[in-house]
């Protein structure tokens, strides 16, 4: 019989320094999204969590390293998300709707807003490539979607460049006016939001 022990197994280890962490993650991109990154200073997260500044740096690195680390986090949640898309069934157009929810969905929570929120002059030109690249993995994904769509005939034909900019360009603007505390929640405010782009405006 294995007798009862203190110490945490090397797993144990791993998920405790990981939740750790996240936590200073959490906290350091809702600070960049309220006071923005040049604003923000490493004492303030580590004060907003009880922790000192050399903890921040053991844990994510100095201060670009942290804010590029928030931004890759909500593009690759962007990138996921057009994975999953693509894999879900029905037609170009379902799966392009579930996409742009999600999408919205991002756009709306701590690590998408962060995204939105970051100048490309905020960071070195080593991780301004990276934030590019990601960009554009994200960009051509949409136009995908929206290709298969016109290809099955459920988006009608048109510029699937000028569209994407376009919903892209609709869907990213609820990272700076959305609020938790509003009347409706980000899913629906995103399945709303797509509604709107999908149907148009004019009366049916």
């Amino acid at each position: 019989m294995t007798e009862p022990t203190p110490f945490q197994t090397p797993q144990q280890k791993q998920r405790d320094r990981e939740a750790k962490r996240q936590a200073v993650l959490r906290a350091a991109v809702r600070i960049f999204n309220k006071q923005g990154f040049h604003a923000t200073l490493l004492e303030d997260v580590a004060t907003s969590l009880g922790i000192s500044k050399p903890t921040i740096y053991h844990y994510l690195g100095n201060k670009e390293q942290v804010l590029l680390t928030c931004v890759m986090t909500g593009l690759e949640q962007l990138v996921e998300a057009s994975e999953q898309a693509r894999q879900e069934p029905g037609t170009g157009n379902d799966r392009l709707r579930k996409y742009l929810r999600r999408y919205a969905e991002i756009n709306m929570d701590d690590f998408g807003r962060c995204v939105i929120l970051t100048a490309e002059e905020s960071l070195s030109e080593a991780g301004r490539a990276e934030f590019r690249a990601l960009k554009r993995k994200i960009d051509h994904a949409l136009r995908e979607l929206i290709e298969a769509g016109i290809a099955d005939g459920s988006i009608a034909p048109c510029d699937s460049r000028l569209m994407a900019f376009t919903l892209a360009g609709a869907l990213n603007w609820p990272a700076r006016w959305f609020s938790a505390e509003g009347k409706q929640t980000r899913e629906e405010t995103a399945s709303l939001m797509v509604e709107l782009l999908a149907n148009g405006f004019a009366p049916r």
